[in-house]
């Protein structure tokens, strides 16, 4: 039955026209032929406008005081900036974990969903606590936002760490840069700790200079989005292109569940600077492991571009990654790897200057910094004062 099902899977998913075996006549294949390869100029002449235009209008942000993330809070806070009243918090109450800072120190509501996540958030919490004004706030430590505009939802301050542009959440760097995140067998506690990630992946990428990486595109992860699934397939039918498996998540059943076939084992980030092309896609909102796919110095192909983190708006296509549609095919992701493959300098190029921007730009001190600015901000929209509440918890 499995069988069956994968067989009738693939007639509707892959591309399975071939020019040369469909034409009537040598007339209608060379034809074909030299269609096909007008067609490839043509996008091939557009992705080199779209590099150029990319390049030479970019404009590299300061490395200091996490600027390079400002307009993220400024747009964040636009909604709220005639400012917030009780009643607002009293909405986000129901969609989130309440906190107050009062005096330095720090309270929270006694129940927490996701105790490391909790933990994540609170490392930095607490220790800006000292240095910031009085305030309350309610974190969503879900994996998704709360408050969506296009569905009507009353406006109310939700801290959240993902979401579209349909959303009021106001975006705060993920519990993951400490404590928490995705749990699997590598990392049994969730990923965290950046900072001891920042090192061993860019030990591992030094290990793994560009001229070594294997020239395929590498992929691991479950199937929480069928949009993963064109390049599980390719994978099956170029090997030689792409090495994409699906491994298990907590919702595994079987092997329908890893588009039949086993599931694959887990692969740990440094071991990922072995290849030269490395594929991200969302997860239920933004995928954690985007950032340190960056770390290896390979390309990262970004495969759609809905779903945000704080710090992904200071990272432009073409500059830093390669944007690739959600709805992109077999055929089209072919394209692209191709592309590169014949531009391998570019690709260098463009895998260097990605590497460097989280680098320069996403380090333990500009998540420090970004959490500080943003709740220096948020709390002066406040107004009402902030009294404390006796059912919370000091940390």
């Amino acid at each position: 039955m499995q069988v069956f099902l994968l067989l009738s899977y693939l007639l509707i998913n892959v591309d399975i026209y071939n020019a040369s075996d469909y034409c009537s006549s040598e007339y209608d294949c060379l034809q074909n032929k030299n269609r096909y390869s007008r067609e490839i100029n043509e996008w091939t002449t557009k992705i080199n406008e779209y590099i150029k235009l990319a390049t030479e209008t970019y404009k590299s942000c300061e490395k200091s005081n996490c600027s390079c993330h400002k307009a993220v809070i400024d747009q964040d806070l636009l909604p709220f900036k005639d400012g917030i009243v009780k009643e607002q918090l009293d909405i986000a109450k129901l969609k989130g974990t309440k906190y107050q800072i009062i005096e330095g120190k720090v309270y929270r509501q006694k129940e927490c969903h996701f105790p490391s996540r909790c933990s994540g958030v609170e490392h930095y919490l607490t220790a800006l606590a000292p240095k910031l004004p009085n305030m309350e706030l309610v974190i969503n430590t879900r994996d998704w936002p709360q408050i969506n505009r296009a569905w009507g939802h009353k406006k109310a301050p939700v801290f959240s760490f993902s979401k579209t542009k349909d959303y009021y959440d106001i975006m705060y760097p993920a519990w993951s840069f400490w404590e928490g995140g995705p749990a699997i067998s590598l990392y049994p506690t969730g990923i965290g700790r950046w900072d001891q990630h920042r090192l061993s992946i860019s030990s591992a990428a030094d290990k793994w200079p560009w001229d070594k990486k294997e020239t395929r595109a590498f992929f691991r992860g479950s199937r929480t989005s069928e949009e993963r699934d064109a390049l599980i397939l390719l994978s099956r039918s170029r090997p030689d292109l792409v090495d994409a498996q699906y491994t298990k998540n907590q919702a595994w059943k079987s092997d329908a569940d890893t588009l039949y076939a086993p599931p694959a084992a887990e692969v740990s980030f440094e071991d990922h600077c072995k290849y030269k092309y490395l594929f991200n896609y969302r997860g239920v909102a933004a995928s954690f492991r985007f950032k340190h796919l960056f770390l290896c110095k390979s390309l990262v192909f970004h495969v759609g571009d809905d779903w945000l983190e704080f710090f992904y708006p200071s990272l432009k296509p073409w500059v830093h990654y390669v944007p690739i549609s959600p709805k992109a095919n077999q055929n089209d992701i072919i394209k692209y790897i191709e592309y590169f493959k014949e531009n391998d300098s570019l690709a260098k190029e463009i895998a260097d200057r990605g590497f460097q921007h989280i680098w320069d730009n996403l380090a333990v001190k500009d998540v420090k910094c970004y959490w500080r600015k943003l709740l220096k901000r948020y709390a002066k929209l406040l107004k009402y004062e902030v009294k404390k509440d006796i059912d919370l918890m000091e940390l």
